[in-house]
């Protein structure tokens, strides 16, 4: 059985729902995606300090993810496009994940921090 202090969850009449962190990363992961300026998430590798353009399934490992008592805390990992306000991308990504993280737990977001661990050119 999941820890409530650490799991997002609901009581229902009928019991309860878990939500695990690892559905809210890949939620974020994907919403940040989407979001205006971003080019991907982004893995760092703490041996030799390199970053990595995350893709498909992989997203959620650019995601930091802690509920507790129900309030989501985010950490993203972004790769933004060149040329791109570094301020007004971010704050779209924070709107944008706050609002589908939300919409689809109905737990709160207490706290979304933005790493820009990257800018790439894209065509």
């Amino acid at each position: 059985m999941a820890n409530k202090a650490q799991d997002g969850h609901h009581e229902t009449k009928y019991g309860e729902i878990f939500i695990s962190p690892k559905v809210i990363a890949k939620t974020a992961g994907l919403a940040a995606c989407e979001s205006f300026g971003v080019v991907g998430m982004a893995a760092v590798n703490i041996a030799n300090g390199l970053t990595t353009l995350l893709t498909g399934e992989d997203l959620a490992k650019g995601v930091v993810v802690e509920i507790i008592d129900n309030e989501i805390k985010i950490d993203l990992h972004v790769i933004i496009a060149f040329s791109v306000n570094v301020k007004a991308c971010s704050d779209n990504v924070i709107e944008n994940v706050k609002y589908k993280v939300e919409e689809l737990t109905e737990l709160k977001v207490k706290e979304i921090n933005i790493f820009v661990e990257g800018v790439r050119v894209i065509d």
